[in-house]
C-alpha cells in the first residue's frame, strides 16, 4: 500500500465520524428556542438604551436652562467677565451634578469650562483667549438665532481627552443671543447607568466604527474593553445606522466568554449621535444545555484522543525513515560523502532511499575524479606560471642583444640609406618584443601576488594623455578621431601612476585594433559622489566591431581573443591586429589591485553596422579601499 493511502484512507473515516457526531452534537445544543429568548432580551435591552439617551437629552437642556437663568450670568458673560461667570456658575453646576459645562460667548472663546472632580469639586479648565473646537457650539452661533433647538453629539473634551454626551442650547436674554451653553456628561457615567438600566452590557460607537465606551469587562477586572476586539467595521456601522431596528451582530469572544450582540442607531431628535450596541453573555439562556455540552465534551475529547493515538502511530511508520533520510542528506550536504541512509522498505520512501543511497556513491566518485582533476589542473598552472617566467627572463638576453644590433644598424644607416628600412623594421620588431615580454612579467606578478603598487597623487587627464601618445601617430595614419569629456573635472587620485597608464595603454590599444579606419574613440570620466568612499569613474567607448556578450567576461580571461587568430593582422595597432591576448587580463588585474573594477558592455559583434565597445574602469580617489 502507498505512503498515499496508509494516511488518507483512516484519517478519513475518522474525520467523517467527528463530523456526523459534531452536526449532531450542535444540532442538538442550538435551538430555536433558545436563540428566540436571547434575541428578544437584547431587542428589550435595545429600546431601554434608546429612551435613557433621551431622558439623558432633557436633563441636560433643563440644567443648561437653569444656568442660564441663574441670576447675574449674563451681565457677566456680556462683560466677559470670567471670575463672576466662574462664582456663579460652579455652586450651580454642583448643585446640578453636572460633569462637564462650557460657556461660550459669540466669538466662540472658552469664557468658563468647568470639569467635575472625583473628590465632588469643580476645576477650572477655562481658557478665555481660546476658541473652542466643538462643532455643535459653533453650529448655533452661525445660526444666531435664539431659537435655535438644542444641538447635541457626542466628542472628546478638548482639555482632559475624555468622551462626553454634549447638549448645547443658546443662551438667551430678553430675545438676543448672547452666547451658548454646553452640558456634558462623561460616556464612563452613561454606559453604568445604561447597564444598570437595560440589565445588558453596552458599547458605544462613533464614526467608522471605532468603540469609544463600553462597560464589557475581563475575569471580573474592573477594566473596560476597547480596541480591535470591540471596534466594527464602516460598513456594519452604516448598517447599524441607517436601520430602523436593531441589527443582530456576529457572536464574538473576549478573555473566555462569549457574547452575543445587537446594534441600532443613537439618535436624538434629527442628531445622529452614532451606534450602540447591547451585548449579553452568549450562556445567558443556554444554562440549560449544560449537561448534555458537559456529556458531548466528553465523548469528543475521547475521539480525539483516539485520532491523537492513532494518528501518531501512523505518523511514527512515514516520519522515522523520512528523519534517517534527511540526516543522512544533511551529513552529505556538510560534506560527508561516505554517509548512507540505511533505509530498507518496500514503498516510495524506500525506493527514494535506494535512489538517494545510488546518487550518493556516483557523487563520491565524481568528486573523487574531480579532486584527481583539480590537482592536476592545479600542478599546469603553476607549471605555465613557471614558464611565463622563465620564458620572460630567457627573451630578455637576445632582445637586449637585438635592441643592440637595431640600434648600431640605424647609426649606419645615417651612411647607407639602403639598410634603413632594415634597421626600422629590426627596432620596430624589438619594441613589439619587448613589449610581449614586459606583458608576459606583469601576467607573472599578478598571478603570484607579487605586483608593488607605489601610489602617489595623480591627475587623471595626464594619465589618459601618456597611454595615448604612442599611438597619436598611428590612429592619425587610420583616421581615427580621439576624443576625451570631462576628465579635466576629476578629483586627483592616488595610483601607481605608472601601473595605471598601463591600464589604459592596452584598454586604448584593445579600442584602435577593434575600430574601423575613420571611427572615434572617446575618454570621458566623472565623480562618483559617496561620502563613505569616493570614486571616479572612466569610460573608454569606441565605434568598433563590438563583442558578443558571452565574451564580455571572457576578454579579461588570460590569453583570450576574439575571431580567427591566425586572421589577425601582424601590427598591433592594425584593424584587428594581433597580440598574445594579454592586454586586459593585465589591467583587471591592476585595477583590482588598487581596489577598483573594470568592465565592459557592448551591444554584440557585427563589422556591418559597427555597435562599438565601452570599457568602464572605476576606481577609489583616496587609494585602495580596506
Amino acid at each position: 500500500m502507498s505512503i498515499r493511502f496508509k494516511v488518507i484512507l483512516p484519517y478519513l473515516v475518522l474525520t467523517l465520524i467527528v463530523a456526523i457526531t459534531g452536526a449532531y452534537i450542535v444540532t442538538k445544543l442550538v435551538t430555536d428556542s433558545l436563540i428566540e429568548r436571547l434575541n428578544n432580551q437584547l431587542l428589550e435591552a435595545g429600546r431601554v438604551v434608546s429612551d435613557s439617551f433621551v431622558r439623558q437629552e432633557i436633563q441636560h437642556v433643563d440644567n443648561a436652562r437653569v444656568v442660564v437663568f441663574t441670576n447675574g450670568m449674563a451681565d457677566a458673560l456680556r462683560d466677559e467677565d470670567h471670575t463672576a461667570l466662574a462664582s456663579l456658575a460652579t455652586p450651580t453646576a454642583s448643585g446640578l451634578g453636572l460633569e462637564n459645562l462650557i460657556i461660550v460667548n459669540m466669538q466662540a472663546q472658552r469664557l468658563l469650562h468647568l470639569h467635575s472632580q472625583p473628590e465632588g469639586i469643580f476645576l477650572d479648565v477655562s481658557e478665555p483667549s481660546q476658541k473652542i473646537d466643538l462643532d455643535i457650539v459653533q453650529t448655533l452661533l452661525d445660526s444666531r438665532n435664539p431659537d435655535s433647538l438644542p444641538a447635541r453629539a457626542i466628542r472628546k473634551d478638548p482639555v482632559n481627552n475624555r468622551w462626553y454626551y454634549f447638549s448645547a442650547i443658546p443662551f438667551t436674554i430678553d430675545n438676543e443671543m448672547i452666547g451658548v451653553v454646553v452640558v456634558g456628561t462623561s460616556m464612563d457615567t452613561i454606559v453604568s447607568l445604561l447597564k444598570n438600566t437595560s440589565l445588558a452590557d453596552i458599547v458605544i460607537y462613533r464614526e467608522s466604527g471605532v468603540a469609544i465606551s463600553s462597560t464589557i469587562q475581563v475575569q471580573g477586572e474592573d477594566i473596560s474593553v476597547y480596541g480591535e476586539t470591540l471596534s466594527i467595521t464602516e460598513t456594519d456601522y452604516q448598517n447599524a445606522a441607517t436601520a430602523e431596528k436593531l441589527v443582530f451582530g456576529e457572536n464574538f469572544s473576549i478573555g473566555e466568554r462569549s457574547y452575543s450582540l445587537a446594534r441600532g442607531k443613537l439618535q436624538v431628535g434629527s442628531d445622529l449621535l452614532g451606534v450602540f450596541a447591547v451585548v449579553l453573555p452568549s450562556d445567558y439562556v443556554v444554562q440549560t444545555g449544560a449537561v448534555n455540552r458537559n456529556l458531548y465534551v466528553i465523548i469528543f475529547s475521547l475521539a480525539m484522543v483516539f485520532v491523537v493515538m492513532l494518528g501518531f502511530v501512523i505518523s511514527r511508520r512515514i516520519t522515522n525513515p523520512l528523519s534517517a533520510l534527511v540526516r543522512a542528506s544533511l551529513a552529505i550536504a556538510g560534506g560527508d560523502l561516505t554517509r548512507r541512509t540505511g533505509i530498507q522498505s518496500k514503498d516510495e520512501i524506500g525506493t527514494l532511499a535506494v535512489t538517494f543511497d545510488e546518487m550518493t556513491e556516483n557523487l563520491q566518485e565524481r568528486t573523487l575524479e574531480l579532486e584527481r582533476t583539480y590537482k592536476i589542473l592545479e600542478q599546469m598552472d603553476r607549471t605555465k606560471a613557471s614558464f611565463i617566467k622563465i620564458s620572460a627572463h630567457e627573451l630578455r638576453t637576445p632582445l637586449t642583444l637585438i635592441q643592440g644590433y637595431a640600434y648600431m644598424l640605424q647609426q649606419r644607416a645615417e651612411q647607407d640609406p639602403e639598410i634603413t628600412p632594415l634597421a626600422n623594421g629590426l627596432m620596430e620588431g624589438f619594441n613589439r618584443m619587448e613589449e610581449v615580454v614586459n606583458s608576459m612579467l606583469d601576467v607573472f606578478k599578478l598571478d603570484s601576488n607579487t605586483l608593488n603598487i607605489k601610489a602617489a597623487e595623480a591627475k587623471v587627464s595626464l594619465i589618459i594623455a601618456k597611454a595615448h601618445k604612442p599611438f597619436a601617430h598611428d590612429m592619425q595614419e587610420r583616421n581615427l578621431q580621439f576624443a576625451t569629456d570631462g576628465l579635466d573635472k576629476l578629483p586627483m587620485i592616488s595610483v601607481d601612476k605608472d601601473m595605471m597608464h598601463k591600464v589604459f595603454y592596452h584598454v586604448i590599444m584593445n579600442a584602435i585594433k577593434y575600430t574601423p579606419d575613420g571611427g572615434i574613440i572617446t575618454v570621458g570620466g566623472k565623480a562618483i559622489n559617496d561620502a563613505a568612499n569616493p570614486e571616479v569613474e572612466i569610460t573608454v567607448s569606441d565605434t568598433g566591431i563590438g563583442i558578443d556578450p558571452q565574451n564580455h567576461e571572457l576578454v579579461f580571461e588570460k590569453f583570450f581573443q576574439t575571431g580567427e587568430v591566425m586572421l589577425h593582422s601582424s601590427g598591433k595597432t592594425k584593424f584587428k591586429g594581433g597580440g598574445p591576448g594579454l592586454g586586459l587580463a593585465i589591467a583587471r588585474g591592476i585595477v583590482e589591485a588598487h581596489g577598483g573594477r573594470i568592465w565592459l558592455e557592448s551591444p554584440g559583434h557585427d563589422e556591418e553596422t559597427n555597435p562599438g565597445t565601452t570599457v568602464y574602469v572605476r576606481l577609489p580617489v583616496n587609494g585602495q579601499k580596506s
